[in-house]
């Protein structure tokens, strides 16, 4: 369902039609012409002027009726709980985010090309998979063509990346005390307090093919080979979309918009931030495969860059050699030999969890607690049956490269449904401390800024009771 409300915030301006887009159009340029231009912009000033289908307008940014009209309709045909939702609190919400992302530009915060192009392309990607097609998709948001259709993701997905980047500044610098913690935890009235669910600790252990020496070199020679033939004139878009094996980038010409805040392989971080722009590297080597790397755009701590992965070709005879040998791990912690931990430690070749024994993180709490109803159902489908200490047989794991390997899971501690207990699950509850101090930190940034900001509400509009003072009462 959460996934379902992404695309629908990514959609609300898809069936917006011609005639709409030049109204927008045309009342952007009447609002322009009439607001008295300073550089205080709660001084401009606008003539009362009724243009239908404008609903508000926040900085720079127009919101349609229609916007709000869509969003009503994306929400009805995806079955999403319609219960309390008023068309005031939705043009309530679409107004802060265009508050974010005015803020956004005026604070110079800055979104790459790169950034957005691929995320458009993953979209693109998702959407035409839920619609069977790209035909079925430009029928469905009435759009004329592929191109109009990239054009207004393109707009709608820069605001996107804007909104979230202006609300993560605003609350980057705030942090919570174990005190506050404390007081936050002890205000909660008892009977209120939250129930935790069935949790667990998994741990882990990787056993992965190693390809042959020959193989290996096969990928480096076709490596060195692309990279002088680029270097001849080739293009290094055209052979990542012809052989790299990362299927995400590659559909892109092998393209990336990276920064060094981002989860990526330290071996990849390290060589494209050594290089200028325009170079291409030798080949090197991550957990994923082998790769080369040619610098597109270099923007300060930002750049594009392109990549091509190769994947060693891994034969039956040394699958079944891993095999073997997580079935004789798995035999001698049983027999009593070593135990799990110490085999993770030891033996796994998952650099991320072998040396904390193999436990899991939980990448929503960055924890090692997994709450049994939300875990992901292939891995709840692994561990459910496990029993008290139990090791489950040699599971087939596949990267999202494709490479296959063996994996052991065992379940390392399990925690009844009880309610929250300060010592017991200080974590979560200073998740939850930690966001309403966010939250507080939020409600003034949007006080502050209303009051900064040119904005203007529709008179048919002016009877909402919205929760932020967008009428500047």
């Amino acid at each position: 369902m959460k996934q379902s409300i992404y695309v629908l915030v990514l959609l609300v301006a898809f069936g917006m039609q011609a005639q709409e887009k030049e109204d927008a159009t045309m009342v952007s340029e009447t609002i322009m012409e009439a607001k008295t231009q300073t550089k205080d912009s709660t001084k401009s000033t606008s003539k009362r002027i009724k243009i239908d289908g404008v609903a508000a307008v926040v900085g720079d940014y127009i919101i349609l009726e229609s916007d709000i009209d869509k969003t009503f309709l994306d929400f009805q045909q995806q079955g999403v709980s319609m219960e309390g939702l008023t068309r005031c609190k939705l043009l309530g919400k679409l107004m802060e985010d265009k508050l974010y992302a005015h803020q956004a530009i005026q604070d110079s915060i800055e979104v790459s090309p790169g950034e957005i192009r691929d995320r458009v392309n993953q979209n693109i990607e998702y959407f035409s998979q839920q619609t069977n097609g790209m035909a079925e998709l430009l029928k469905f948001y009435a759009m004329e063509d592929e191109a109009t259709l990239r054009e207004r993701l393109t707009e709608i997905t820069k605001v996107q990346f804007l909104t979230n980047r202006m609300q993560s500044k605003v609350v980057r610098d705030v942090e919570i005390t174990p005190e506050e913690v404390r007081q936050f935890f002890e205000k909660i009235p008892v009977d209120q307090r939250p129930v935790i669910g069935v949790e667990l600790e998994v741990a882990q252990i990787i056993i992965a093919p190693e390809p042959s020496k020959e193989a290996v070199d096969k990928v480096i020679d076709k490596l060195k080979g692309i990279k002088a033939e680029v270097e001849a004139g080739s293009s290094f878009g055209t052979k990542a979309i012809l052989y790299s094996k990362d299927r995400a980038s590659g559909r892109q010409g092998g393209l990336m918009a990276i920064n060094k805040r981002m989860s990526l392989a330290k071996e990849f971080k390290d060589v494209a931030f050594s290089l200028q722009q325009g170079e291409i590297s030798d080949p090197f080597e991550t957990e994923f495969g082998w790769h080369i790397v040619m610098i597109d755009k270099v923007r300060g701590q930002e750049r594009d860059v392109r990549h091509i992965l190769l994947i060693p070709e891994i034969t039956n005879e040394k699958l079944e050699e891993a095999r073997k040998e997580i079935d004789t791990l798995r035999q001698r912690i049983m027999a009593g030999e070593l135990t799990f931990d110490e085999a993770a430690r030891s033996f796994s070749d998952d650099k991320e969890t072998r040396n904390n024994g193999g436990k899991l993180i939980n990448p929503a709490t960055y924890d090692t607690h997994f709450e049994l109803t939300k875990m992901d159902p292939e891995q709840y489908s692994q561990i459910e049956p496990l029993k008290g200490n139990e090791i489950s047989i040699p599971l087939i794991d596949e990267t999202r490269t494709g490479q296959k390997r063996f994996k052991l899971l065992k379940v390392t501690n399990r925690y009844n449904e009880h309610v929250a207990d300060y010592s017991k699950d200080y974590i979560k509850i200073k998740s939850l401390a930690l966001k309403e101090k966010q939250l507080k930190e939020v409600g003034k940034w949007i006080t502050q800024k209303i009051e900064d900001t040119y904005i203007n509400v529709n008179s048919d509009n002016r009877k909402c009771e919205f929760t932020n003072n967008w009428l500047k009462k």
